[in-house]
């Protein structure tokens, strides 16, 4: 457990703060009274309230700035686009088998948790504090040799540090060596594991009752977007560059799931696929905007040297320098942390870190993470990849449908070119239902390759062409079925295929680790902890305090929380018989912003006190001026020290 402490300097207790979030339901296990499933929850009305804002907000800081086109796709997907976009191959994580126990655990977390328990006995072997995560030390029942104060030598320490900063850089063969290196085992049983193994991350299914349509849940929303690139590309009126945005449930059978909402099988993702012309160098025109913004940035090189420093610096500065590789990219990144920073995330727990190539996704050529630190570490909130123009050339590749982009040319172009002319009346009997996929093959064999086929097909006169999806891998093709020959075309339309730059978000990750940013208990009251959302993302804005229950409150509670609801501004009211004091304290845990105190000075002149949650200052004034003050700050027009300056200050102290 990392040490992270909360505004106020109290380390987070992560039991209490977690325990605080499961009773006032902002989530909760799914299926908990049949046992609970690892890796699934359900949000209870707080939840889903603070993910609705937090949408709404994502919505309003890049879809309408930046004229996104929203789509909404299945999460259905057929087999055959997660074979061409290489999910179905390649998106896997690496597993091991302890096989007496029949227990799998994922090969690189099983190596950080013996690692660093091993660690943690090292330091308390050389008297250093060691913060202890009690919960996880009881789930995981650690062998007495991997938790015990055990003085490591200073060269062991060393590497093992090494290998913890680039623990997402290993394949599985590498991952193999570390565990057979430093002897790691089944930290339950004590016994040898099996190598690891890819596991591929997909939930698999079938579509139709026949059964005959493999199919998949997808694992993330950007597939249905390239898809529609033509269509979006054509709505947009042919103008370049333009994004396209989704925000939608994804679905990863995750090996062992853990730490709560970071790791789980079914989650929401929001995802921009911006699109961008490759030889322009990648440039954004809005990249002058955010130039100047400061960013913290830990590089693939510090990483690889075993090292986790991070290096501050303005975006234009990493670009000029070529720490970050273009303008788009640089651009996203700034876009990113002023999101981040408008949901309430602590900037001194934000970082840019840069993936390391092996542990770059199959599609990526540059990605950046910006990681939120919290108790359980680092933690991977939004990725913003560079997929180059990987994903709508294998489509292209695969269907021949055109997804590319057709721009007139200033000056024709002459272009000396290997051509290939397929005689269509043999072709489509001779392959039949494969003389599509066939097609598709033969016209993306590059210049090279056609010039060497020529040859062939003049020497010999026929020529064999490699073709995946056929069931011999490969078809011969005769001088009667195609043609190849040098020709100089003129070209008054340039084509090309576009260049993905890709942020996506984990909203329910952002939502957990900004919790952790938000929280903190009172000092007098440390029992009750405190969420500090901005009012832009609070479940409920308002809480209308009633100071009894009499009679002549009804009507002017009534009201006020009518009104507040016609502006759209969400509020409770709380009549219960406790204090006014324990009232208010419910209502922190749950981040409630604002709250309004009714008491008889209220019936005899429409004056009402104004409370702040996260200093428990108060003003008083008529019901006009509270509401237009409470609707000035849920829209961030103003902040409470802009209303105390304005309003009576009220001294009046919370009845406990």
């Amino acid at each position: 457990m990392a040490t992270v402490t909360t505004k106020t300097g109290q380390v987070i207790d992560r039991q209490v703060m977690d325990s605080m979030l499961r009773r006032r339901l902002f989530y909760t296990p799914s299926f908990e009274i049949y046992g609970g499933v690892s890796g699934l929850f359900d949000y209870g009305p707080p939840g889903c309230a603070v993910l609705n804002n937090m949408i709404d907000l994502w919505r309003k800081h890049f879809v309408l700035e930046e004229d996104m086109l929203e789509v909404d796709c299945t999460m259905l997907t057929p087999e055959e686009i997660l074979k061409t976009s290489g999910h179905v191959e390649k998106f896997a994580d690496w597993m091991c088998k302890d096989p007496k126990t029949g227990e799998i655990f994922r090969a690189d977390h099983l190596i950080e948790d013996v690692l660093e328990a091993r660690l943690k006995g090292d330091k308390e072997a050389r008297g250093q504090k060691v913060e202890i995560d009690e919960e996880k030390e009881a789930k995981k029942k650690k062998k007495a040799k991997d938790a015990k104060a055990i003085k490591l030598d200073d060269a062991v320490v060393k590497e093992y540090e090494e290998v913890l900063a680039q623990i997402d850089n290993y394949d599985g063969p590498e991952l193999e060596a570390i565990i057979a290196k430093f002897d790691i085992r089944n930290p339950t049983t004590d016994g040898n594991l099996l190598p690891p193994v890819a596991f591929n991350l997909m939930f698999q299914t079938s579509i139709g009752p026949s059964s005959n349509m493999p199919g998949y849940l997808r694992p993330e929303t950007a597939q249905g977007q390239f898809l529609n690139f033509q269509k979006l590309l054509d709505f947009n009126n042919q103008a370049m560059p333009f994004a396209s945005a989704s925000i939608g449930k994804s679905f990863r059978n995750e090996i062992s799931p853990r730490s709560g909402l970071l790791r789980v099988r079914e989650f929401l993702m929001a995802e921009i696929e911006h699109y961008v012309d490759p030889e322009g160098g990648k440039k954004h025109d809005r990249f002058e905007e955010v130039k100047d913004v400061e960013l913290s940035f830990l590089s693939r090189d510090v990483q690889l040297s075993g090292r986790t420093e991070t290096t501050k610096m303005t975006l234009g500065k990493a670009v000029e320098s070529g720490l970050v590789d273009n303008e788009t990219l640089g651009y996203f990144l700034a876009r990113i942390q002023l999101f981040l920073l408008k949901l309430g995330v602590d900037q001194n727990k934000l970082r840019f870190r840069q993936h390391m190539l092996n542990e770059m996704a199959h599609y990526a050529a540059d990605c950046w993470d910006a990681e939120l630190q919290t108790s359980y570490g680092w933690i991977e909130c939004v990725g913003c990849a560079d997929r180059s123009a990987y994903d709508l050339t294998v489509h292209k590749n695969k269907t021949g449908a055109p997804l590319v982009v057709r721009q007139a040319r200033a000056e024709p172009l002459k272009v000396e070119e290997w051509q290939i002319d397929l005689e269509k009346k043999k072709f489509g009997p001779r392959f039949k239902k494969d003389s599509k996929t066939v097609e598709a093959a033969v016209n993306a064999l590059s210049q090279e390759f056609r010039e060497k086929l020529a040859l062939d097909l003049e020497k010999n006169g026929k020529i064999e062409v490699n073709v995946e999806g056929v069931e011999s891998g490969k078809v011969e093709l005769e001088k009667d079925l195609i043609k190849i020959e040098k020709r100089t075309r003129t070209e008054n339309v340039r084509e090309y295929t576009p260049n993905v730059i890709e942020p996506s978000f984990g909203i329910g990750r952002m939502l957990y680790c900004l919790i952790e940013h938000i929280y903190w208990s009172r000092p007098d009251d440390e029992a009750r902890g405190v969420l500090s959302f901005p009012p832009v993302l609070a479940p409920t804005k308002v809480l209308v305090v009633p100071l009894s229950a009499h009679q002549s409150f009804r009507p002017i509670v009534q009201r006020i929380m009518m009104r507040l609801r016609r502006l759209g501004i969400s509020n409770r009211v709380d009549d219960s018989s406790a204090s006014i004091g324990k009232r208010y304290a419910r209502n922190d845990e749950l981040g409630t912003p604002f709250g309004i105190t009714v008491d008889f000075q209220s019936v005899k002149d429409n004056t009402f006190t104004l409370r702040d949650r996260d200093s428990t200052k108060q003003v008083r004034a008529s019901e006009d001026e509270i509401v237009k003050a409470i609707e000035s700050m849920v829209q961030g027009e103003e902040t409470w020290d802009d209303i105390r300056k304005r309003l009576p200050e009220f001294t009046g102290q919370e009845v406990e």
